[in-house]
């Protein structure tokens, strides 16, 4: 079925002499450019099959009645160069035709092409592309041979691929006589300058997300339907379960599965899932129900050992069951036996959740319990360096007096009085301090542990209590740690030793649980897991780069696996003031399902409200430990790949020491057969863990999946905020070991892959200067333009290297609001509140474009948040917010805004305690001036724009990125 719908256009310019497909300096491109693809060795970019297969070669579309014009711009093209007809989109498109369904966006990125160039012109006047072009004329990148994931394989060696640089590498400025091209094209070859094109005519990010609110915000989505794409992560609406796993729980990179592997290296489309186990449900959402079986346990398939689910069909008058997911026939339990109405389904099947719903939980009998026995409830550790640093600081005193109060609030089962949890005290520098807290002693006691090299916890009665029977020790307790060590000249730290401990006291008691251990330098005291200063700037932009990212081996690396076997999960809040290893001292939070949070140079004053906010929510987030996940497939497809804050002994069982409300694991799938499109295909993701309350559970989550042998279903049932968490994850897993340089090589090819394929084998014949993409990818570019532009895959020594570690690692454990928020930031006009209105002004582009000089703005990317002021801003705008007569007034270190009484000051106060409640972590405020030079941090945020540290805007990755389509194609 053909398709075509929505056009813009980039400017029309001349191709350059040099530059078509990098022809003249950049030595002779190949006749068919040649693909790596997912799991498969290099090929070329092959057509469609004639019409006998199911992919002819697309019909008009069909006429209908309503008409809707495709959205096109025209600029007036370069002087000299042929005009261009309007609407030159689709020889058989008449006014009186609409697209039909999901119509792709088309943009006329460049006038034809002039004789002798394969290439359109040159990115628009006055906007140069940061950074040399792309190695190679064929789609650089390294083949990816005969790996499974986008990111295979040593770097490229010599042969087919030229290495000539990097996309979005450093700044260059424009060259003389060549307005704003592409560097490395050879100058003074420029034709007139261009008109630069309006902004507003390529896809924006802010419409189409304002676009699903409008379509779908308020209202009910069932999952009764296999296969239905829900609506995006940003809209505001209410899942009804009806036998699908709700979208908070489950996403997928496209919601119709190509029925075999050959369509899907054809499409280069990642086929992943995104699974957040246990998402936050909102208020007005049903709560996942138990279902407890007794001593028999969850009913299970034979021979898959899948759970029973809404897939199973039963047969022979109710008295067997067929597996959805491997076709065995099954004999039901005797107690589990119901009659089959006239329809085939059993009679109590609303009754009961396994046979109706998407998304339940099982009780586990003892044979799911470690040793057979039942769990303990889980304990919460919390452990202070009390070195010189947070002395002095004034964090130790700050940390033990929100204890007094966060403890009252730990987590706790659903109508439980108190919490399970029990609690425990440790404080260390180059030596340990444990505390035995036991109700019945009057004063807390305090054991040490010097010898660090053989690890062991001095007390087992009295060190983990119930807080509620141990609050007054305790209390005793948290006022004393701050005078003990006042005096404190100790500033050398141990660090793998203080885990060791937990996972001792955690083995020790027989429970899993959680460290929050609060550390402020690198550890350099004499014990196990001393690490030394690596940071060297000299490896950025080197082969060696990755060295960077990559954990010293040995202590933590093992360190890791005993805290999984434990289900001890390791929370890290670091308040370094310089180079502390990051990459080394996160990689055991980051296996065991942990979090790392991290405030450089911290000053209780400007910070100290920013932590506590991220300390509440650590400590009261809904969380399983000592959990193990599977995920099952219906035959012909398996899953195959795992990112996450997760830990693999064997290729299926996924292990988290704990797993909370904000961890997802994206799961990437590949086909091992034909899929059916009768059939569909079939996912379940069933989860064992210890709720907080000591019990073993099984959360079961459901998907059932299209599949189609058309590529146009597949394009058309894609989520590009689920594509874009899945090349977040892999691209900063590939970093580990292949150069910067090709990891962005391989993005933007398997981009303009992607797309190729949807204009070769979906869209409707039009001319070859149009930008045709997919409607439900029509943002893509933007943000993997903004994906490249992120502190890890940017090769700049600007950046510290802990920074660029701790983003890395973040992002591997992020769902997919979590990234899409991350990439595509929220840009907010306050000046023009409207106070009488619920809802926050409509977000604009992130671009310097949309700022005012008499504006104030607030930008959110879910890590940060800026507010904005122009140097124009008017006094009284000025007084009512920040309580000061004008802009001049403003201080360099205010973080937070004055409580006014005026209408305006309570509104735009209310909008930013709503954003910093929403999110997953807190923000701290940063209060902006235009021109100013921590302004430069704001811009790094307007992602539509150039790259601080080299990167392209949007509208030149997007003119780059159609030139490789276009050079595909030909």
């Amino acid at each position: 079925m053909s398709q075509q719908g929505y056009v813009a256009a980039p400017p029309y310019s001349q191709a350059q002499p040099g530059m078509g497909g990098y022809q003249g300096g950049f030595g002779t491109g190949p006749a068919q450019p040649l693909y790596g693809h997912y799991g498969g060795p290099p090929q070329a970019f092959s057509a469609p099959p004639t019409a006998s297969g199911p992919m002819q070669s697309p019909p008009p579309p069909p006429t209908n009645s309503v008409a809707q014009q495709p959205f096109q711009i025209s600029p007036p093209p370069a002087m000299g160069q042929p005009q261009m007809p309007p609407g030159l989109q689709s020889p058989h498109m008449s006014p009186q035709m609409s697209p039909p369904q999901s119509p792709p966006a088309t943009m006329p990125m460049a006038g034809p092409p002039m004789a002798g160039s394969q290439m359109a012109g040159p990115p628009m006047a006055g906007s140069q592309m940061a950074g040399p072009p792309m190695a190679g004329s064929q789609m650089a990148g390294p083949p990816m041979a005969g790996m499974g994931r986008p990111f295979p394989g040593p770097p490229p060696g010599p042969g087919g691929f030229q290495q000539l640089g990097q996309f979005g590498g450093q700044m260059a400025g424009p060259q003389t006589g060549m307005p704003g091209a592409f560097p490395g094209a050879p100058g003074g070859l420029a034709g007139p300058p261009q008109k630069k094109l309006d902004p507003d005519s390529i896809p924006s990010t802010t419409q189409v997300i304002e676009d699903d609110q409008v379509k779908h915000g308020g209202q009910v989505y069932s999952t009764n339907v296999r296969g239905q794409v829900p609506p995006l992560v940003t809209t505001d609406f209410t899942v009804q379960d009806q036998g699908n796993a709700s979208p908070r729980f489950m996403r997928c990179t496209t919601y119709s599965l190509p029925c075999t592997a050959d369509l899907a290296k054809q499409c280069q489309v990642p086929l992943a899932t995104i699974i957040k186990p246990f998402a936050t449900l909102p208020k007005n959402e049903t709560p996942l129900y138990v279902v407890n079986h007794g001593e028999t346990g969850p009913i299970r398939c034979n021979r898959c050992k899948a759970y029973m689910c809404p897939y199973m069909q039963f047969i022979d008058g109710g008295r067997r069951f067929q597996c959805g997911f491997c076709n065995c026939v099954n004999e039901v339990p005797v107690f589990y036996f119901q009659h089959l109405d006239h329809m085939g389904r059993r009679v109590d099947l609303y009754e009961r959740p396994e046979l109706s719903l998407g998304s339940y939980e099982f009780i586990a009998t003892m044979e799911y319990c470690k040793n057979n026995k039942r769990p303990n409830p889980p304990a919460y550790i919390f452990m202070i360096d009390v070195s010189y640093n947070n002395i002095k600081s004034g964090l130790v005193r700050l940390i033990c007096d929100e204890l007094k109060t966060l403890l009252e609030n730990l987590p706790r089962e659903e109508g439980a009085e108190s919490s399970a949890i029990k609690v425990g005290f440790v404080t260390y520098n180059k030596i340990l301090h444990f505390y035995n807290v036991k109700s019945a002693l009057a004063q807390p006691q305090m054991m040490v542990v010097s010898d660090t090299a053989e690890m062991f916890v001095p007390l087992l009665d009295g060190f983990l209590v119930n807080y509620q029977e141990s609050r007054a020790v305790i209390s005793n307790l948290l006022d004393q740690i701050p005078d003990m060590f006042a005096d404190t000249n100790e500033s050398e730290t141990v660090f793998a030793p203080v885990i060791q401990a937990g996972v001792e006291a955690f083995k020790a008691a027989e429970c899993s649980g959680k460290l929050f251990i609060f550390h402020s330098s690198m550890p350099t005291a004499e014990a196990p897991g001393k690490l030394k200063n690596r940071d060297d700037k000299k490896l950025v932009n080197t082969e060696k780069e990755k060295t960077l990212f990559q954990p010293q081996k040995g202590v933590y690396e093992q360190l890791s696996k005993d805290c999984v076997a434990q289900g001890c999960c390791v929370d890290l809040f670091l308040f370094p003031s310089q180079y502390v290893d990051l990459a080394t001292m996160a990689d055991v939070p980051s296996h065991t399902g942990g979090s790392v949070y991290k405030y450089n140079n911290f000053q209780v004053e400007t910070d100290g409200e920013h932590f506590l906010r991220e300390l509440r929510k650590d400590v009261q987030k809904n969380i399983g430990f000592d959990a193990i996940m599977r995920v099952r497939t219906s035959t012909g497809f398996r899953a195959t790949d795992f990112f996450g804050a997760i830990h693999m002994n064997n290729t299926t069982d996924i292990e988290m020491a704990a797993v909370d409300c904000e961890k997802a694991l994206t799961v990437e799938l590949k086909h091992d057969d034909t899929l059916s499109e009768e059939t569909g295909a079939l996912m379940q993701c069933a989860l064992l863990y210890t709720t907080i309350n000591g019990e073993r559970r099984l959360r079961i989550h459901n998907l059932s999946l299209n599949c189609s042998l058309q590529l146009s279903e597949l394009y058309k049932s894609c989520e590009t905020d689920s594509l874009i968490n899945f090349f977040a994850k892999s691209a900063y897993r590939a970093i580990l070991n292949q150069p910067l340089k090709n990891v962005k090589e391989i993005l933007v090819n398997q981009t303009a892959h992607m797309l190729a394929c949807y204009r070769k084998n979906c869209a409707s014949p039009s001319a070859a200067s149009q930008l045709i993409l997919p409607d439900a990818m029509k943002v893509f570019p933007v943000y993997m333009n903004s994906l490249m532009k992120t502190a890890p895959l940017v090769g700049s020594t600007e950046l510290s290297t802990d920074d660029r570690a701790h983003q890395r690692l973040s992002v591997m454990g992020m769902g997919v609001e979590d990234t899409q928020l991350l990439l595509y930031p929220r840009l907010i006009p306050l000046h023009n509140t409207d106070v009488s209105s619920e809802a926050p002004p409509a977000p604009l582009r992130c671009s310097e474009e949309r700022l005012t000089d008499s504006g104030m703005f607030l930008l959110e990317n879910g890590h940060s948040m800026f507010l904005w002021l122009g140097q124009a801003s008017p006094p009284d705008l000025i007084q009512n917010i920040l309580n000061l007569p004008s802009l001049a007034h403003l201080q360099g270190h205010m973080c937070a805004l004055p409580e006014l009484d005026n209408p305006l000051s309570k509104k735009i106060r209310s909008i930013i305690t709503g954003l910093l409640e929403k999110r997953p972590n807190s923000m701290k405020l940063q209060i902006v001036r235009q021109k100013d030079k921590p302004e430069l941090l704001f811009r790094q945020f307007l992602v539509e724009d150039k790259g601080l540290h080299g990167g392209a805007s949007y509208m030149d990755f997007l003119c780059y990125v159609h030139r490789e389509i276009r050079q595909l194609l030909t």
